[in-house]
């Protein structure tokens, strides 16, 4: 297989990702909000206080987060409790948090607390010491906040106001936060949606409320809406999200129940319902009716919610740049596995990789992948060494092997025992013609020299007398092709091809005769390349009359390159930069 062939094979995979999906319709991608925080307001009063915490970057902060995450659970139970209640007690009684609030604060914020505990300096009244140092350090209320919603410090960090401390001077959040826990949403998945959808925090009085009772007049209850809105919180901006209506709308037609349709929604995804609802007009284009497509996704769900259909969008992709119709693509889909999408994905990426990495050539890897895409994707193949090793097999034959019987690809799987492959009788065939064609020459049968030439020959035992045919044809008596083959028989592993281009190179560019080869027959086994650098090189030498000019062809080719440089390029002063000049040439040639 050529270089070219080989990216082109290559290329087709880059398709086989999540980009096939955002190509073929588009990405959405949540807005970015770059913000600066800072960890304890410092009053300038108590600047000087001996256990007063200055961050100045997010880098630090990280890095104290990180050390707090380490020392949560150097504090036990009762510790933490006292703890709790002497930070509860600041926020309700102090900073006039309602209580269920700053409960909620107190009890789920793990890390803040242990910075707190990492202040007492009196360890048998661990709440009088507590609410003695927030007396005098006031803390910024937004980091056991944030942290109770859900998030860790890593991803709240970024979120923090820039100039805000108390959460009584953010009126807009609180607001829409308390909206979100009256309408049932948990406040610990309510922090996904901040992260997710941050402008929902920013709607004026009644906004948010009005957005919720829109979803209602859907028909949707609120234990539906809530459970909606954690797994896509982008809904909440904007109007009624018009795709996930539409989704809603298709799925229940089918005869789905939305419990149906909730129960498939799983915890801390989010999900595209725009990327859902073009799987669902992708699979009307390739000719399903609607009661394929009801029975479709009930059967296999993972088409829809894996991924949002990224998966299903990675398969149509792939074989449609293979070369697969919309019909055979449908089909596939219709015979689906019960298998992850994602799952099935991988398998037909690596049975892609594989038959690649056995060179099987491009156009019959298109032929196998699109007819039999289903078997493919149903495959965990093991890997290309460990099955070229068990089938005690080389790339050629397991090429043709596979495009005559490729169901076997299902018995190469990760957990099956491999068998070798049975003796086809082609390598006993090409022993035996190489034996005779050896005999022919004049070699002894089972002599050394004919167990040497049998095991330097390489490829079939027929393409032997063709090759040297070849070598006679260009002039030379066969009796001294004969005798080049027993000093030489190596040169006969190269294709009929290279070896009549070596010959015309000789002939028509070298200067030499062709009888040279009677003399030196390992000429053919070296590459042109060589010959080419070597000869250019003394015929610079010849000319500068440096060099001797009748040097036979073995003397210049066969000797090392350190070898030629010391007998041949030194001979000149400039001998060595003309001798580099042509190598870079002839490497870019």
């Amino acid at each position: 297989m050529t270089r070219l062939a080989k990216l082109r094979i290559l290329s087709l995979l880059k398709g086989v990702s999540s980009n096939i999906g955002e190509s073929l319709l588009g990405s959405s991608k949540s807005p970015f909000w770059p913000t600066r925080a800072f960890l304890i307001a410092q009053n300038p009063r108590y600047y000087r206080t001996k256990r007063t915490l200055q961050i100045e970057n997010c880098e630090e902060l990280g890095e104290a987060s990180s050390t707090n995450s380490k020392n949560v659970g150097k504090f036990h139970r009762a510790m933490r409790k006292e703890a709790q209640a002497a930070l509860l007690d600041y926020l309700h009684y102090t900073r006039s948090i309602q209580f269920v609030d700053a409960e909620n604060m107190s009890k789920n914020s793990p890390h803040f607390l242990g910075k707190l505990l990492e202040r007492v300096e009196n360890e048998e009244d661990i709440a009088r010491s507590i609410t003695r140092w927030l007396r005098y350090h006031p803390i910024n209320e937004f980091e056991p906040f944030f942290e109770s919603l859900g998030l860790k410090p890593s991803e709240y960090v970024p979120l923090l106001p820039r100039k805000l401390i108390f959460l009584s001077d953010d009126d807009l959040l609180m607001e829409n936060y308390r909206v979100l826990c009256n309408y049932g949403v948990a406040r610990n998945k309510i922090g996904k949606i901040y992260t997710e959808a941050r402008q929902v925090f920013r709607y004026d009085y009644g906004a948010l409320s009005s957005k919720l009772q829109a979803y209602e007049e859907l028909g949707l209850c609120r234990s539906t809406i809530t459970k909606f809105i954690v797994s896509s919180p982008y809904i909440l901006i904007g109007n009624v999200n018009v795709e996930f209506v539409q989704v809603l709308e298709n799925l229940t037609s089918f005869g789905m129940e939305i419990s149906w349709i909730e129960g498939h929604l799983l915890e801390g995804i989010t999900y595209k319902w725009s990327q859902m609802l073009h799987v669902l007009c992708l699979f009307r284009k390739m000719g399903l009716s609607e009661e394929q497509l009801a029975g479709l996704i009930i059967k296999h769900p993972g088409l829809l919610f894996e991924g949002s259909g990224e998966g299903t969008l990675s398969i149509i992709g792939f074989l449609l740049k293979l070369g697969s119709t919309m019909d055979q693509i449908c089909m596939i889909f219709l015979q689906f596995p019960q298998i992850q999408v994602i799952k099935f994905v991988l398998n037909l990426r690596q049975c892609f990789l594989f038959l690649n990495e056995i060179e099987m050539e491009v156009t019959e890897i298109r032929k196998i992948v699109c007819s039999h895409a289903l078997l493919l994707g149903s495959c965990t193949l093991k890997k290309t060494n460990s099955l070229l090793t068990n089938l005690n097999v080389g790339k050629k034959r397991l090429c043709r092997f596979i495009q005559d019987n490729p169901q076997q690809l299902s018995n190469w799987v990760l957990g099956n025992k491999v068998e070798a492959l049975p003796n086809s009788g082609e390598d006993l065939k090409s022993q035996i013609l190489k034996s005779e064609f050896l005999l022919k020459l004049g070699f002894v049968e089972n002599s050394d020299k004919m167990k040497a030439a049998l095991k330097a020959f390489r490829g079939k035992g027929g393409e032997l007398q063709e090759r040297f045919d070849c070598i006679v044809k260009a002039g030379l008596n066969p009796k001294d092709v004969s005798k080049m083959i027993k000093a030489s028989p190596q040169i006969l592993n190269q294709t009929k091809d290279v070896i009549q281009m070596k010959i015309d190179f000789l002939a028509n560019n070298s200067g030499y005769p062709i009888s040279t080869l009677v003399t030196f027959p390992a000429y053919l086994a070296y590459t042109i390349q060589r010959v080419k650098l070597r000869l250019t090189m003394y015929n610079w030498l010849k000319g500068q009359g440096r060099i001797d000019p009748k040097l036979a062809l073995s003397t210049i080719v066969s000797c090392t390159d350190k070898e030629f440089v010391r007998q041949c390029v030194k001979h000149h002063p400039s001998g060595t930069q003309v001798w580099e000049d042509l190598k870079k040439k002839n490497c870019s040639e």
